[in-house]
């Protein structure tokens, strides 16, 4: 259930948020490869770096990783783990510090294996390699998504243990609950509180912020994981400014989850994930498009309306690995 179809394409998607380096049109290029190879990494760019987070010991014990990759000097180094190690964490940068909200951790024994929903968040400082702990979000849940608007951090979507549920965890046996919470936390008043639900809940999902509208793109429904739950290709577009859920973008091409995405100069790129049958793809889309070989991303200037283009020249365009 990797996060992206691999981790060196799901590397070089995040980094066209730190720096604009020069290259032929639509060439890969391979870079250092990644120091601690594990499947569930999440990442987040700040201050020109990437930071890669998370990462899974079999069988489904957090790793707690942290590493941060520089661009400039095509470096890895370690950093300090997670203060709390835990995975599908909803990660969100903001002015210059990440932010690390809910996720999942091991069940206490003698549970069986499991994913346990958490409600912790946490301010991790790239420049001081230090991490705070801050009021934790209202509701316990991972594989959830976050994203910046208006200086606000909002956290939508999720899974999390059925209502009435006797085990604290979920796994492939128990009954689980994907819910469409939208939580807005404020970073100065270190305060939650609860917005109006995405319509259509979800988790594993994309999402970005354009225009100061958050776009949450395809995802998961009817369960957490990938053997038992259905793909969504749909896209829907939250106002935080009126905190009303618009009309629905187009369509990605493709339903999947487990994706990795990105904005960049105004677009919206999604890369890799998974497929209903537990299949993983490695294709660079954004969201709408038909024509293969393109990369197609969300313009919400052409009012949501997907536009193929090719790599633009003068910069290194995404590609997933995992």
């Amino acid at each position: 259930m990797n996060r992206t179809a691999s981790l060196k394409s799901f590397v070089l998607l995040l980094l066209t948020l730190c720096a604009p380096l020069v290259r032929g049109q639509g060439k890969w290029v391979d870079l250092a490869p990644f120091p601690d190879p594990r499947e569930e990494v999440m990442g987040e760019a700040a201050n020109g770096k990437l930071y890669v987070f998370s990462g899974l010991i079999p069988l489904w014990h957090p790793a707690g990783l942290v590493y941060e990759y520089d661009p400039a000097t095509n470096q890895w180094t370690k950093k300090k783990p997670m203060a709390l190690p835990s995975h599908h964490v909803a990660f969100c940068e903001h002015d210059g510090k990440i932010y690390a909200i809910g996720g999942f951790v091991y069940p206490d024994s003698p549970a069986p294996a499991g994913w346990v929903p958490i409600n912790n968040a946490w301010e991790y400082d790239p420049k001081n390699d230090s991490w705070m702990v801050l009021a934790p979000m209202p509701t316990k849940r991972g594989a959830a998504v976050a994203a910046e608007a208006g200086g606000k951090i909002y956290v939508i979507g999720g899974a999390t243990t059925a209502p009435g549920a006797k085990e604290p965890y979920i796994n492939f046996t128990t009954r689980q609950n994907v819910v469409g919470t939208v939580e807005e936390y404020d970073p100065k008043a270190n305060m939650w509180r609860t917005r109006t639900p995405v319509p259509t809940p979800r988790n594993h999902m994309g999402v970005g912020t354009v225009n100061g509208k958050i776009y949450v793109i395809g995802g998961r429904v009817g369960a957490a994981f990938i053997s038992i739950a259905s793909d969504i290709s749909l896209v829907e577009i939250y106002n935080p400014s009126t905190d009303i859920w618009e009309p629905p973008g187009a369509r990605m091409p493709t339903a999947r989850s487990a994706v990795a995405s990105a904005v960049y100069n105004g677009k919206i790129y999604v890369a890799g994930g998974e497929l209903a049958g537990s299949r993983r793809t490695n294709r660079l889309l954004g969201v709408g498009g038909v024509r293969p070989g393109h990369e197609y991303l969300v313009d919400p200037s052409a009012h949501g309306d997907a536009a193929p283009r090719r790599g633009r020249r003068g910069h290194r365009q995404p590609v997933l690995c995992g």
